[in-house]
């Protein structure tokens, strides 16, 4: 792993450990947390590998949006904090999957039930933005 991308990551994930952090996130295990699967792309990655095991090539398919750089650094986030697995498999040419691990299964009901109210919710809060911009 390069020190750029080590240094990106420690700015996406501060350290769970207790350890003394300059990050303001250090001390609220709820902030630390949210830091880990809150950003635009983590929950995303974590409610798709809900169903089960994907490549690379599929998670990237299925979450709208997101460029490959972004998805490489979310899913290294992951798995660098146990969220998740990356697997090579020996085959011809090498087949990649990534898996949630049992750290993940606590907080995937929560997830899936985020991911349906935003979708579910996503025209009311349009109408609001759009409303609040209208009066102000």
């Amino acid at each position: 792993m390069s020190q750029r991308h080590t240094e990106v990551t420690d700015q996406l994930t501060p350290p769970l450990d207790g350890a003394p952090h300059s990050h303001p996130l250090a001390d609220c295990p709820l902030r630390e947390v949210l830091a880990l699967i809150g950003d635009k792309w983590s929950t995303q990655v974590l409610v798709q590998l809900g169903s089960g095991p994907r490549r690379f090539t599929e998670l990237e398919r299925a979450i709208e949006g997101v460029s490959r750089r972004m998805l490489t650094l979310s899913l290294r986030s992951l798995e660098r904090n146990g969220l998740i697995t990356r697997t090579v498999h020996p085959d011809a040419p090498p087949r990649v999957e990534y898996a949630t691990t049992p750290l993940t299964n606590g907080i995937r009901e929560p997830l899936e039930a985020l991911a349906a109210w935003a979708d579910r919710n996503r025209p009311a809060i349009a109408a609001a933005r759009r409303a609040y911009d209208t009066h102000h």
